[in-house]
């Protein structure tokens, strides 16, 4: 009998993640297992925020995959998927290439969601990838350059949309940043306005009310003007429109607000609630037996609040730590296991050491925070590199 083919699209967290468990667990030639993705390295999506503004050098922030691949064990195509046969059991390439399987694992990714805002797809940034944000760096500090000559306000008016994690630990990143441009640019920074808009009725929905005015006291210090409960109802190539028709002129327009599962799938005929599949207790889709889906496509309900668990880097690297196991189980006629989320805490970075963070019950803050927020960080990198991922990549 010919080796079952487990086919791994995505090389996030999940599905990264989702190989390296198999690596180590199955035996050799136990299975032809395939990892694709458009990229030939993974990139740390947790850490975007840093070389978004300037505070980290993009390239800290990926790694070659076949750094972390054992290349008998596992195979790396690069590739962009562009279609899903659930049927005919195959997934066909951009480059036309067709690859079967006898197992799938989508971790495909997200992609931003604007809600319909007209404007948003067309004129703001996004955090999304490490050319997206290399593409922002580049276009703040131009900006700095312009307006020493120009003098035209919207050049350092800054809107961020959104204040969900993303767009928090952005603007701590970015107010960090902004005084070093001012002086290397000669700028007053009295002049700089940083908006952060969100038309939920707080910063950071669903957390801590402590934690939350805790890190809008520190923001707000750092130049921060917030616009809560104010929606944007349009983005244009010369700012935001918000609220009741409050215009806000800026030439930077940084979109956070929200994120949907990867096309491909509602495309291939999944279905999905905001481009995300509700998989069942072992990361099935439903009427799928042989289709796992992990990491921002995937849709785990916490029994406790009823509410989908939010997609973070967490979640996808437990959803691949238990995925890669339950595979070789099923791939030698075992039981597999349900897959259980465990928190291990959150926290979210305000800048320079400063944050907030809930690790079980407890509440943390400043310097205490930032500190437990490199441990995850550092955590992530070992569980996905071993020893040789932390030193090269090591939070200190």
């Amino acid at each position: 009998m010919a080796n079952p083919k487990i086919l791994i699209l995505g090389g996030g967290y999940g599905g990264l993640m989702t190989a390296v468990k198999l690596q180590k667990t199955m035996n050799y030639n136990e299975a032809d297992v395939t990892l694709v993705n458009k990229h030939d390295y993974h990139y740390f999506t947790t850490w975007l925020h840093e070389p978004a503004a300037g505070t980290l050098d993009p390239d800290k922030c990926r790694v070659e995959i076949n750094s972390l691949l054992d290349s008998s064990k596992v195979k790396f195509l690069k590739g962009t998927v562009a279609s899903i046969n659930k049927d005919k059991q195959t997934v066909t390439l951009e480059s036309g290439d067709e690859l079967s399987y006898d197992y799938l694992v989508i971790g495909l990714g997200s992609e931003p969601e604007t809600f319909g805002i007209q404007g948003l797809k067309e004129h703001a940034f996004s955090i999304r990838s490490i050319n997206s944000v290399r593409e922002i760096r580049e276009h703040i500090e131009y900006n700095f350059a312009r307006y020493k000559n120009e003098r035209s306000p919207e050049l350092i008016t800054f809107v961020i949309g959104g204040a969900g994690f993303t767009g928090i630990e952005f603007l701590g990143e970015l107010t960090d940043r902004i005084p070093e441009l001012c002086e290397e640019f000669d700028v007053n920074p009295s002049d700089v306005k940083i908006y952060n808009v969100e038309a939920a009725p707080t910063v950071l929905p669903g957390f801590d009310p402590e934690l939350v005015q805790y890190a809008m006291d520190i923001l707000s210090k750092k130049g921060v003007e917030f616009r809560i409960a104010t929606p944007i109802k349009e983005c244009t190539p010369d700012g935001v429109i918000i609220g009741e028709g409050e215009e806000i002129k800026s030439k930077t327009v940084v979109w956070t607000g929200g994120v949907r599962g990867n096309s491909v799938i509602e495309k291939s005929g999944f279905e999905t609630m905001r481009g995300r599949v509700k998989v069942d207790e072992y990361l099935r889709a439903p009427g799928h037996d042989n289709v796992f889906i992990v990491g921002d496509s995937a849709l785990v309900i916490n029994a406790a609040t009823d509410r989908p668990y939010p997609p973070t880097a967490q979640i996808a690297i437990q959803q691949g730590e238990n995925l890669g196991q339950n595979l070789v189980e099923l791939m030698r006629g075992g039981t597999p296991k349900p897959f259980v989320f465990h928190l291990k805490g959150t926290v979210a970075s305000l800048g320079k050491g400063e944050a907030i963070g809930l690790v079980g019950n407890k509440k943390i803050f400043g310097g205490t925070a930032a500190f437990m927020k490199k441990v995850i960080d550092n955590r992530s990198l070992f569980m996905l590199g071993g020893l040789s991922l932390l030193t090269k990549k090591v939070k200190l």
